[in-house]
């Protein structure tokens, strides 16, 4: 399975910045986060992330500062940038576009709709990105057709249980808790009893592993679930 995408959140607002990485993760991103312009060359030197979130005005080096050293360097000319700022104005939209980057997004912002934005720009500007397939072992998820194979006989899935296993192969071997499930399966605004993520789990296991199949799920005691290949 391809690596998921890493996310390098250059923001000085700690608060804004923790948001933000929080909401990125729960999308299957890696993220890092930097607290200043400097900071976030730095860590762009370092290891150089798919996308940068930047914002406008930060301590040290300004978002504009460091677009312009991004784009005199040939290793990151081209890194895709999206600009956080507080600055709504027409000339400001227009000065960030001059100096070459890919998207803008007014604060205050809905996160879901950034990371819209994120999933736009990285669609556009790097699709090798763009996983159509999650594997683990011999389970194949095809995310366009809607469709799971195990060792190439089709699973049949329900939507709650499609959702699960989404999940937890974007990150195999991670132990998702309850909480988490209902929030990346089911959504913040649903209102569901942790013990129907219990039934939805024993499901998708009992699908999964139907005819003696090797169990891939582990269950961690009051923690949660994790799904891996040991």
């Amino acid at each position: 399975m391809n690596q998921s995408p890493y996310i390098l959140v250059a923001e000085d607002e700690v608060g804004q910045a923790e948001i933000l990485k929080y909401n990125l993760e729960q999308a299957g991103f890696i993220v890092g986060v930097a607290t200043n312009g400097q900071a976030a060359c730095d860590m762009v030197e370092e290891k150089t992330p798919d996308l940068l979130i930047l914002d406008w005005m930060m301590p040290e080096m300004s978002g504009i500062k460091v677009m312009r050293w991004l784009k005199s360097h040939d290793e990151t000319k081209n890194l895709p940038v999206i600009m956080l700022t507080a600055r709504g104005e027409e000339d400001d939209k227009l000065h960030s576009f001059d100096v070459g980057v890919d998207d803008y997004v007014v604060k205050p912002y809905l996160p879901s709709e950034l990371i819209a934005r994120v999933q736009a720009v990285l669609r556009r500007s790097r699709p090798e990105l763009q996983k159509e397939q999650l594997t683990l072992a011999d389970i194949v998820m095809d995310l366009e057709a809607k469709k799971v194979t195990r060792n190439g006989v089709f699973i049949p899935l329900g939507s709650t249980e499609f959702r699960l296993l989404r999940v937890f192969l974007s990150k195999p071997g991670k132990v998702y808790s309850r909480n988490q499930l209902l929030n990346m399966a089911w959504g913040q605004n649903v209102f569901v009893e942790d013990r129907t993520v219990d039934v939805s789990v024993r499901r998708l296991r009992a699908a999964l592993n139907k005819g003696g199949k090797k169990d891939l799920f582990r269950t961690v005691r009051n923690e949660g679930y994790a799904i891996e290949d040991i």
